[in-house]
């Protein structure tokens, strides 16, 4: 390379060198500019969602109001409220995305194109949303029902817009989806005033079963609690490979279901013991064959 090339490439350089410093306050005055405007964006959505949440607060405080003058289920007003909240928590995240510049127009069409993708994701959701509707349609049951469903049993809390809130005897909040219990099996233990109660007393073979339907019938009569109508009923049920199983229905009211229940073993393991009527338990005969 000769000195005059080296000599051109040299004023090459510093021509670009000067252009690019001539151009450096430009950028950064824009640089500058775009991180006031978005600042300017990011302050005034933090405005807007604080204030968003402070109306949606308020607005749900007054559905409340509202739904508490008029003479509605608890069921519907729970579904209710629950979907008013979601629906201006929506509304509140638009705003946001629309403050922050980004265009609602090309927003809604991200949702509307990826409609399909979230569709599937959430049909789940979407069929406890349709079972929701369904339960306070129809009433299988209501708030402070106990009830058995899905595996789980305990007193109905809440019945939401996608679950319904259980809370089981041992203080357990259970989450079940209004789709899988509106379509499957459930038992309401509430809905009616009474409740049999069901026992199977196994005695030994030998026993006298005359004494033995006495004695249990004398424990039923000194229990209270136990309803005249309809009448109790003891009967031989089975011939067991042990035992002689004696089974006993007595009808009491709802809330003295389990009261009864354990109060009554009780009873009968220590009047039995008291008559001397044996209690069975497995037996295995061998027979020896003979040489």
């Amino acid at each position: 390379m000769n000195s005059y090339t080296l000599l051109l490439l040299t004023s090459k350089i510093v021509e670009q060198t000067g252009e690019v410093l001539e151009q450096q306050p430009q950028v950064l005055k824009r640089l500058i500019e775009l991180s006031i405007e978005f600042g300017e964006r990011l302050l005034l959505a933090t405005i807007v969602f604080v204030i968003g949440r402070f109306l949606i607060s308020i607005i749900n405080k007054l559905v409340r109001n509202f739904l508490e003058r008029r003479k509605l289920e608890i069921e519907v007003k729970s579904f209710l409220k629950s979907l008013v909240n979601i629906t201006l928590i929506t509304l509140l995240i638009v705003s946001i995305v629309s403050v922050l510049g980004l265009p609602t127009s090309s927003f809604a069409a991200l949702i509307a194109s990826a409609g399909v993708a979230i569709g599937m994701a959430l049909s789940g959701n979407l069929q406890n949303f349709a079972g929701g509707i369904i339960i306070l349609v129809f009433k299988p049951f209501n708030i402070d029902d106990f009830v058995e469903c899905q595996g789980v049993s305990g007193t109905v809390e809440e019945i939401q817009i996608f679950h319904t809130i259980i809370r089981t005897p041992d203080n357990k909040v259970v989450y079940v989806p209004n789709g899988a219990l509106s379509s499957g099996v459930i038992t309401n233990l509430h809905r009616k005033p009474t409740r049999r109660v069901q026992w199977v007393i196994g005695v030994d073979y030998g026993t006298d079963y005359n004494l033995a339907q006495e004695v249990i019938q004398t424990i039923l009569d000194t229990d209270k609690r136990i309803l005249k109508d309809p009448a109790t009923a003891i009967v031989l049920h089975e011939l067991d490979s042990s035992s002689v199983n004696i089974r006993v229905r007595a009808w009491v009211k709802r809330e003295d279901y389990w009261g009864v229940y354990f109060d009554i073993n009780q009873a009968v393991y220590k009047v039995f013991n008291e008559k001397g009527i044996e209690f069975p338990f497995p037996q295995l005969t061998v027979h020896q064959a003979e040489n």
